[in-house]
Order: C-alpha cells, then sequence, then structure tokens
C-alpha cells in the first residue's frame, strides 16, 4: 500500500511538471482578477503617465506649461506606448467579459458572476471611449485572435453608449460582494450600486460628446441616462488610491523632472474669477505683495512675446492678483513659498532649481538688463515659438521663479479621479441650457457642481462669495448664474514700463474666442458652465478638458506664440494669431507607425474613417467642432 501510495504520488508529481503553470484551467482564473488588473493598469505606470497624462493631455488642455502637443508635435514613441498599454488594458478587460461567459456556459458560477460581467462591461466602454478620444476610429472587436476591423468613432460611440445602457440594466445592485472581493475593486469595492451609477454617468458624459455633430442622438440617450441612478455624491467619487514606487499604482504626475508650471490659459481663467480677495486666502506675510485690481504688471515686450491673442501678452505680473479663484493657490502654490506644506521641492536632487527665484532678462550681448524675482508673484507662461525673446529670457519656464502644481499631487500618496460628481452636475447644466428634460435646473446644478469642487479643495467657506460674483476673470467671464451680461471690449489698466520703471495705463481687451459664437460671446450660461468644469477638472482629468475643447471651442485657450513660424502649426502666423482657430491647436494623436507597419489593413480602414484630413494631428475627430 505504501509503495502503491509512492508511485501514485510520483505519477501526480509528474503530471504537474508537465503542466504549464500558465495554463489555468477555467475553475482556476476568476473573472476579478482581470477587471482589477485592467483598473490597476489603466491608472497608468511612471513609463506611460509622463507620456500619455501629462506631456499629452494636461499639455493639450493646457494645464501646464508644455510646448510639444499643445504647439501640434507629436512622438511616435509616446504614441506607441500609450497605444500598446491601452491595447493590454482592453484585453484583460475583454478577457474578464469572456471569462465570465465561459463559466456562465460551464455552470460554474457564483451569485456575482453575471454582475462582473456587466462591470467588465462598464469599464470597457470608458476604455474604448478613452483611446478613440485620442486617436479617433478604432477596432471595438478586437483580441480574437486575429488583426481587428477598425470602426468609425461614430460606431464606437454608439457601442459604448449600449454597452452602459445594457449592462447598467443589468446589474443586481442587492447583491453584496464579500471582503475577499471587495479587495480587487480598487475603484468602488465592488458596490454595484456605484458602479451603475458611474455607468450612467459615463452614459451622460459619451452622450453630450455628440451634442455638436449628432444632436438627436446625444438628447435621447443623455435623457435616458439622466433618468436613472447617477453619480451624484462626493461618496460615488471614482478613484484609485496611488503609492509611492514605479509600478501602476505610482502618482500619474509623480515625475520630478517636469515642473508643471501654471499656464497662461489657467492663469487668465483663475484671475479675478469669483471676487474672493487674495487678501483673505494668504498669511499676512504676503499681504505687501498683493497689487491692485486694475493692475497689469511690468510691460516687457523685448523679452515676453506679443504674438499670441493672450490678452496680457507683453506683460509680466510682478505680484499677486488683487482677487483670485481660491482653487488657483491651493492647486499652484507660487514659487518661494518653501513653508506651505504643498510647495512641490522638486527636483529633489537639485535643490537651486526649484529654490531660485530671481532670474535676468539679457540683451544682445548677454549682458543683463533686468532681474525679475518670481517668489510670490502670479504669473502663467506660454507655449510656441518665443524666437529671440525667448533665447534672452531666463525667467520662461524656469521651476523655480513660477507657480507649480502642488506637491499633494505629486508624491503618490493622493487618488487620482477618473470621474467625480461634479461632472454629472455639469453635464446636468449643459443638458438644461440646452433645454433637454433632466432632473435638476441648470443653475442648481451648475452651483452643486462648483459647491463639490470646493468641497474638494476644501475651500468650502468662499462659497457663497463666489457663486454671487459677478466680476470677470482675464477671459471675460464671471461666476453667477443669474449675471449674463457681457463684459466690454477692453478695460484701462495701470502698468510701469518694465524697463525704465514709467508709469501709464493701456486699454486690455479681452480675448475674442472665434471658436464660440463667433467670437461674439464671453459670459453666456454655457462658457460658465465649461469654464468652471474645466477648473474644476484639474488636475486629474485632464483629457476631459482638451474633449471639451474641441468638442465647444471652450474654454478660450490663447495662441502658441508665434515670433517665428512653428512647424507643426504651419496655418498659425503673424498675420492671424489674434484669431482663434481649429487648426491653431491639436485635434488627435497621430497613429503610432507601429499599427501600420503590423496592420496595414486596419490602418488604411482607421484612416479613411478619419476623412479628407487624414492621419494628422489636426484632423478633427467625428464629435467635435470643424471650424
Amino acid at each position: 500500500m505504501a509503495a502503491f501510495a509512492m508511485v501514485m504520488s510520483a505519477c501526480n508529481k509528474f503530471e504537474e511538471i508537465n503542466q504549464n503553470p500558465k495554463d489555468a484551467s477555467l475553475n482556476q482564473v476568476q473573472v476579478e482578477y482581470f477587471i482589477n488588473n485592467s483598473i490597476i493598469g489603466a491608472q497608468m505606470d511612471p513609463n506611460i503617465a509622463e507620456r500619455s497624462f501629462v506631456l499629452y493631455w494636461k499639455t493639450a488642455s493646457r494645464q501646464h506649461l508644455s510646448g510639444g502637443l499643445s504647439s501640434g508635435a507629436v512622438d511616435d514613441g509616446w504614441s506607441s506606448e500609450y497605444y500598446r498599454y491601452s491595447s493590454g488594458w482592453l484585453n484583460s478587460i475583454n478577457t474578464a467579459i469572456q471569462i465570465a461567459d465561459e463559466k456562465t456556459q460551464a455552470g460554474d458560477t457564483k451569485p456575482y458572476t453575471d454582475n462582473l460581467k456587466q462591470v467588465a462591461r462598464i469599464w470597457r466602454a470608458y476604455l474604448l471611449s478613452e483611446l478613440s478620444d485620442n486617436f479617433g476610429p478604432i477596432p471595438i472587436n478586437a483580441f480574437q485572435g486575429t488583426n481587428p476591423e477598425f470602426v468609425s468613432v461614430k460606431d464606437v460611440y454608439y457601442f459604448a453608449l449600449d454597452e452602459l445602457k445594457d449592462a447598467s440594466s443589468k446589474l443586481n445592485t442587492t447583491i453584496v460582494a464579500s471582503d475577499e472581493l471587495k479587495k480587487t475593486d480598487p475603484a468602488f469595492g465592488y458596490d454595484f450600486m456605484k458602479w451603475k451609477r458611474y455607468a450612467n454617468s459615463m452614459r451622460l458624459r459619451l452622450a453630450m460628446r455628440l451634442s455638436e455633430v449628432d444632436p438627436g442622438k446625444a438628447k435621447a440617450e443623455f435623457e435616458a441616462a439622466a433618468a436613472g441612478d447617477l453619480m451624484t455624491n462626493m461618496t460615488d467619487i471614482f478613484q484609485v488610491q496611488e503609492k509611492p514606487g514605479w509600478d501602476a499604482l505610482s502618482g500619474v504626475m509623480s515625475r520630478e523632472w517636469n515642473s508643471q508650471i501654471l499656464s497662461t490659459t489657467l492663469e487668465n481663467i483663475y484671475t479675478g474669477l469669483g471676487s474672493v480677495k487674495t487678501a483673505d486666502q494668504v498669511d499676512a506675510s504676503l499681504q505687501s505683495y498683493i497689487r491692485p485690481a486694475n493692475w497689469a504688471g511690468l510691460q516687457l515686450t523685448d523679452h515676453f512675446s506679443t504674438m499670441t491673442n493672450d490678452p496680457f501678452a507683453g506683460f509680466w505680473f510682478d505680484g499677486l492678483p488683487q482677487m483670485v479663484d481660491p482653487r488657483a493657490y491651493k492647486a499652484f502654490i507660487p514659487a518661494g513659498d518653501f513653508t506651505n506644506p504643498n510647495f512641490s521641492k522638486y527636483p529633489s536632487y537639485d535643490r537651486p532649481t526649484w529654490e531660485t527665484t530671481a532670474r535676468n532678462l539679457l540683451d544682445g550681448t548677454g549682458a543683463v538688463v533686468k532681474t525679475l524675482d518670481g517668489k510670490f508673484v502670479w504669473n502663467g507662461s506660454n507655449a510656441g515659438a518665443w524666437g529671440v525673446k525667448g533665447t534672452r529670457n531666463q525667467w520662461r519656464a524656469f521651476p523655480g521663479a513660477a507657480p507649480r502644481l502642488g506637491q499633494q499631487f505629486r508624491n503618490s500618496a493622493n487618488k487620482r479621479i477618473f470621474f467625480a460628481p461634479w461632472e454629472t452636475h455639469f453635464l446636468l447644466a449643459e443638458a438644461a441650457v440646452r433645454g433637454w428634460t433632466v432632473p435638476l435646473g441648470g443653475k442648481a446644478a451648475y452651483e452643486k457642481g462648483i459647491a463639490q469642487s470646493f468641497e474638494y479643495w476644501q475651500v468650502d467657506g468662499f462659497l457663497g462669495t463666489y457663486l454671487a460674483s459677478t466680476s470677470y476673470n482675464m477671459t471675460g467671464t464671471s461666476v453667477s448664474w443669474d449675471h449674463t451680461i457681457e463684459p466690454p471690449a477692453t478695460h484701462t489698466m495701470d502698468f510701469k514700463n518694465g524697463y525704465t520703471n514709467t508709469a501709464g495705463t493701456v486699454a486690455i481687451k479681452y480675448p475674442v474666442n472665434n471658436l464660440y459664437k463667433n467670437g461674439t460671446v464671453k459670459n453666456d450660461l454655457l462658457t460658465k458652465i465649461i469654464t468652471q468644469k474645466y477648473i474644476a477638472q484639474v488636475p486629474w482629468l485632464p483629457l476631459e478638458g482638451w474633449n471639451d475643447k474641441r468638442r465647444l471651442g471652450l474654454p478660450f485657450f490663447e495662441n502658441p506664440n508665434v515670433e517665428e513660424p512653428l512647424g507643426t502649426l504651419p496655418t498659425l502666423n503673424a498675420s492671424n494669431y489674434m484669431t482663434s482657430n481649429v487648426k491653431f491647436f491639436p485635434q488627435r494623436l497621430k497613429y503610432p507607425s507601429s499599427l501600420k507597419n503590423t496592420n496595414a489593413a486596419g490602418y488604411d480602414q482607421a484612416v479613411s474613417f478619419l476623412g479628407a484630413g487624414g492621419d494628422e494631428v489636426l484632423t478633427p475627430l467625428w464629435w467635435a467642432i470643424k471650424q
């Protein structure tokens, strides 16, 4: 008996040895593992996060100073990596759906198996929309052993909307997940009601994306989703906990070399908005840095570009503004504020880079013309071709001398947000303005979205003043829902010649945004909604900021500087830089060269769906405005 047992044991061992440890049987693999892998992967490890999230999305949405994509340039290597990673996330989530189906067919299910399939379908809809929003036409039937067929952006969106509708309707929200199962869902811990709310709010997002190109479909899908359970409370937020290291859970904005300096776009949007005084936001020691409300700053046109439609082109602001959105100083910490716990001392390996606040302006011989001290001053910076002015300006793009993104978003201790309830409310507000049937009035939804953003930033105490404010920011937009009076064409401001210290006044023009209602409107309800939505999405949802800009032309983005011609934006030049045009900012990413090399037929299909513009950065997507 003992000998027989030994022989049988040896046979079993032999069979185990000959079994590929990577080949798991159906009863060994679990659907939740593949969902978990896909969600965590999409949070992005540093390799892909710094390229896609920071250098592509945050750049295109003007959430920080950067050239590259904001000036029409893409990197094939970065695009290849993003496409490769996205394919992996989609592969995992498609496998989850496949395994759920196989388990159902085999009778090997658990009470929550079908729910996991619906969750996987919901997450797949998001991933497809993300990939399509970057490139355009993509496959929706991939990962079946053959090169996939590409479909149009319209087909991608119709498919995703159908999936969200069907999957959310099939979720059994009475099922309570076990503690072990909860651990495999980094977003909601398999609270299936939260997944249902997310699906419906995602459906709002995708439906609204079609508002300009397919309004009938947009309205029908939006109204149907809005009638269901939505992500409306802060407890519903879709976010994934980050952690230090170098893996998929590392912070998406954690790479020290990228300064993430305040952009001119955000400077203009934040400044003056909401009637909240800087004096009520900063320590007493900083009061002397605050400037009057009508102060334009120092005019330094030999060193700052004037060839852009930024209303303050050629000026450098030498202090803190009289009024500023209360989220601004939380998001971007002024230079020199070393005692602020959220001041970013990156790069940690190069202390002078973050500690030095004074920088020089030079003349043609290299001699110092003027020194600018960026300590406690509020200045954004613009991308583009600065030409000679850029070579003589040592302040521009120097990390230690400009406001930069707070450390709380860079230390891998935060939670990356994929969808927040404020977005639901801003979407409802936009739908109300369009006359669609929604469960909340436009004003109520708009103010609720702002309130939730204020709650997130912990600036609730300023909410009442902010919501009632009729003051204009630098782009001519106010906060109050009931205040839709357009700003005057110009406003007179005081300034000083930065070279001679001669005082004067200047008529600053509010910028003309030709992309929205031919530039005739700056303060209507939709502009207010998108302005607040844009601010609220900083810094976690830059892709949505870029999407709204492409869809509506809102909010206002200044053109890149063209002191010299920009080869990547060939139609933007010295004769038209005061106007806005879809050809002056990026519309999509070009497909990676690897796609054409490995699936030429699929690539040709994709390009054919793009239309006359072809596979170019400036080709608008199906749902985007075209002129």
